[in-house]
């Protein structure tokens, strides 16, 4: 059994839609991060870094203790290790899956993330900010259409490096891009969008969060952190 401390965000959605696809048995604990509860003692031992989503594995490859694993990137290379699912054993087409994931990581996530800050959290808009990450989002999206064209997956068959990418690419109206300008990325969303563990993940999500908006005082959670949000967490 896994447990998967989860809330409805991008990088949630990549573990739900990893778990459905695989049918690998789990429980879903909401952490609700609009209310803090990321900042709890025992959430912090599993994920230092405060945020979601992190799992228990209590049945790890080879036995023993259970393994605590944070970051959506580390978990997704852990599940398909574990399950030998969506990551090629291929060595060529396994780097690629991983540099792809971790182009993810490293670019489409954190800029789409400050698109969405800056374009709809912030209190104050700044023309600059907005323009400077919905252009990113728009060149990143170029990448990734680039990168589809004659292919139907982004890295050989269906595979993490999807996963990872797509939940960030749901919400295409609120950054500003349309995905009629990027076909070979829209082609590629539609058949993720379709596939009955996408439609079985996107539903549990909705079960799970029926707030339609963010309210002001969980603006105030999220974007106030310091470091004393996490004094005194330890692995």
């Amino acid at each position: 059994m896994i447990d998967l401390h989860y809330w409805t965000t991008p990088n949630g959605h990549k573990i739900t839609m990893f778990l459905e696809e695989t049918g690998l048995p789990y429980k879903i604990f909401p952490v609700r991060i609009g209310a803090g509860e990321q900042f709890k003692p025992d959430f912090l031992k599993i994920s230092p870094n405060n945020r979601i989503p992190a799992i228990v594995d209590h049945d790890p490859p080879g036995g023993g203790e259970p393994i605590s694993i944070f970051e959506s990137g580390a978990i997704l290379f852990y599940l398909g290790a574990k399950t030998g699912k969506f990551l090629a054993k291929d060595i060529r087409t396994r780097t690629e899956t991983v540099e792809w994931l971790f182009w993810q990581m490293a670019n489409l996530g954190p800029m789409l993330g400050q698109n969405h800050h800056f374009k709809t959290y912030a209190p104050e808009k700044i023309p600059y900010a907005i323009n400077r990450y919905v252009n990113e989002t728009n060149r990143l999206y170029g990448v990734l259409n680039k990168r589809l064209a004659g292919r139907e997956f982004i890295a050989g068959d269906y595979s993490i490096a999807d996963m990872a990418s797509y939940p960030w690419i749901v919400p295409h109206e609120r950054q500003g891009q349309k995905l009629e300008d990027f076909p070979d990325l829209k082609r590629w969303f539609d058949a993720i969008r379709a596939r009955p563990a996408t439609v079985r993940a996107y539903e549990k999500a909705k079960a799970i969060n029926t707030e339609a908006t963010m309210s002001d005082e969980a603006k105030k959670v999220l974007f106030g952190q310091t470091a004393a949000s996490v004094a005194g967490s330890a692995r």
